[in-house]
């Protein structure tokens, strides 16, 4: 049995002093087979912790519906990570950030509108408490106080950016004490006097996340708390991309310094990330400070573990920090496992196609509403979804408004595209109708729910209403698509062919793995949509980029005949796609 204290300005496990070098990898963002791979990566490079989140979305994805298989088996990976000699950090707070949809709240929240989140409200609270009933009892004979590899648990996250509500913090803290969570607890904020007066807790350890000037922020923590060892929990070594924008990168030499910084001020840190991952499915956050801003598929976030597990400059800068401060070479550490093989698999054709707005009725249940409503108040999560009514006409030199459109809506009259309305850029599209009137179709792609900051409650679809000029629209029918089972898709029906149209269209083809490796999708004559092989859906892309291609790890292949689904919301002139050897994120 090991146990963690906090005590003199140090940290002690089991008595003795203890730095902790530890590193962020996201179980949820990793294909199983390939935990024992990363975990292995990270050992070699001389870190002797893993950390983790845990996204309440994934595992409780429906209102009482539990979710603990697969990529969300947080047990296996902790004991795991347990098995492979390496201390855990969990932080499991009904709250996570980390560039999640929602920060990790679950969307089925906001089918109530009066619900606040992250304070003392009992309807979010009575939530929190039935989760933490199913979720808790999984963590508590993996604490290292019953002889498990988790040391310490996180009680919210990165609260005082959000609020001040204390009482909440508590609240949260108490509660885990009472479901047998007795290793050491902790809140982790920035290193602002707002910051750590609201997100802190009086009797709980204390940790500060940023990405440089250490100095500066150990002093800004000794302010508020002098006799505790200093953690920065989150060591942002490289950061996160949005669509629209340049893929970011941080020198190798410049990580290198800061850690090797903390590491001689006797700090304990947590790399942020140490291997990023991926956001498969539509699991990405989004971000809004002047304006809504979507994260991409890929999480690679130039960390030292590249997406698809390999090492790279940054890893090896680091590893040399960690040796040099031991006293050690890095021949001393673990041995790294082998690279794993990057496969080309060449050009794919995608030879059957299905017109979405023709097969609308196969792919979804229509509901009628008077007004248009977003995708929560219809029990829907994530994916897309269509409004449907008929304008009446003639009507000339009139524009189309949607009301707080979120996120991206494609509008279709009569099923001709007339263009698209962004949630940052939005504007009115002129329309003219025709006399006797025309079919109005309305596409909105959920693109991310906010993860952070004040816009955290984003709610889907056309929020606020549609218009003509100042008339509001009403008699909607609307068609939920969360496209959460692509075999629904009615592939091999008579196509209905809308030659020389920007439609919304799937395509699927076939493709034969020999022998299954690594590989990475590209779209190079696409637009903007979805991709999904063997029905797990690797994630979006976009031509405007950064990202140019889709990370497919080997597990996810089959040896033989392989599916692959694109979902292709504007218009491709060559329905083929290629899996190459080499990412390229922009």
């Amino acid at each position: 049995m090991a146990i963690l204290k906090a005590k003199d300005r140090q940290f002690l496990l089991d008595g003795e002093p203890i730095q902790l070098i530890s590193g962020a990898i996201h179980y949820f963002r990793v294909v199983p087979e390939y935990w024992e791979d990363r975990l292995l990566k990270l050992k070699a490079c001389g870190f002797n912790t893993v950390e983790t989140y845990l996204p309440w979305n994934l595992h409780e994805p429906q209102e009482n519906v539990f979710n603990f298989e697969g990529l969300a088996n947080v047990e296996r990976f902790v004991q795991l990570a347990g098995d492979l000699g390496l201390h855990v950090i969990v932080r499991p707070s009904p709250y996570i950030c980390a560039e999640w949809e929602f920060g990790g709240l679950p969307a089925w929240l906001l089918q109530d509108s009066n619900m606040k989140f992250r304070c003392m409200d009992a309807r979010y609270l009575q939530k929190v408490d039935r989760y933490y009933d199913e979720l808790i009892p999984r963590l508590t004979p993996l604490l290292s106080t019953n002889g498990g590899p988790i040391l310490a648990v996180q009680i919210e996250n990165e609260y005082g950016s959000y609020g001040n509500d204390t009482e909440y913090l508590t609240y949260l803290r108490d509660g885990l004490i009472k479901r047998g969570v007795d290793v050491l607890l902790f809140t982790s904020d920035g290193p602002e006097d707002g910051m750590l007066q609201g997100g802190t807790v009086p009797g709980t350890l204390a940790t500060v996340n940023f990405g440089s000037k250490p100095e500066e922020a150990f002093e800004k923590f000794r302010e508020y708390r002098g006799d505790e060892p200093l953690f920065c929990m989150e060591y942002w070594n490289g950061w996160f991309d949005h669509w629209l924008k340049p893929h970011h990168t941080r020198a190798a030499d410049d990580v290198a310094d800061v850690f090797d910084r903390m590491l001689r001020a006797g700090a304990s840190v947590n790399f942020y990330m140490f291997h990023g991952g991926t956001n498969f499915g539509f699991y990405n956050g989004a971000n809004y400070h002047d304006k809504y801003e979507a994260t991409i598929t890929s999480y690679d976030y130039d960390s030292p573990l590249s997406e698809c597990g390999d090492e790279t400059e940054k890893y090896r800068a680091i590893r040399t920090v960690i040796a040099n401060y031991l006293g050690k070479n890095v021949e001393d550490f673990p041995v790294m496992p082998e690279p794993i093989a990057k496969k080309s698999y060449g050009h794919i054709a995608l030879t059957e196609k299905v017109d979405l707005l023709h097969h609308l009725a196969e792919l979804s249940e229509p509901v009628k509403r008077t007004y248009p409503e977003p995708m929560e108040k219809l029990g829907q999560d994530y994916g897309f979804i269509v409004y449907s009514t008929q304008v009446s006409g003639p009507r000339t030199g009139e524009m189309l408004r949607l009301q707080e459109v979120h996120d991206r809506a494609l509008v279709f009259l009569d099923g001709v595209y007339q263009g698209v309305v962004e949630r940052w850029e939005e504007h009115p599209l002129p329309l003219d109708i025709p006399a006797g009137g025309a079919k109005l179709d309305i596409l909105v792609e959920n693109m991310g729910r906010v993860n952070y900051g004040p816009q955290l409650k984003d709610y889907k679809g056309i929020t606020e209403g549609v218009r003509m000029n100042n008339q509001f629209l009403f008699d909607w029918t609307i068609y939920p698509l969360p496209l959460d089972n692509p075999a629904l898709i009615p592939f091999g029906r008579q196509a209905v062919e809308v030659e020389g149209q920007a439609r919304p269209t799937f395509y699927r083809g076939e493709f034969t793995v020999e022998e299954a490796g690594d590989t990475f999708v590209r779209l190079d004559a696409w637009s903007k949509g979805v991709v999904w092989i063997n029905g797990f859906n690797l994630g979006r892309y976009w031509e405007k980029g950064p990202q140019k291609t889709l990370y497919l790890p080997a597990p996810l292949l089959k040896k033989g005949r392989n599916e692959i689904i694109v979902f292709e919301l504007h218009h491709t002139d060559k329905a083929v796609v290629e899996l190459v050897d080499t990412p390229d994120l922009g």
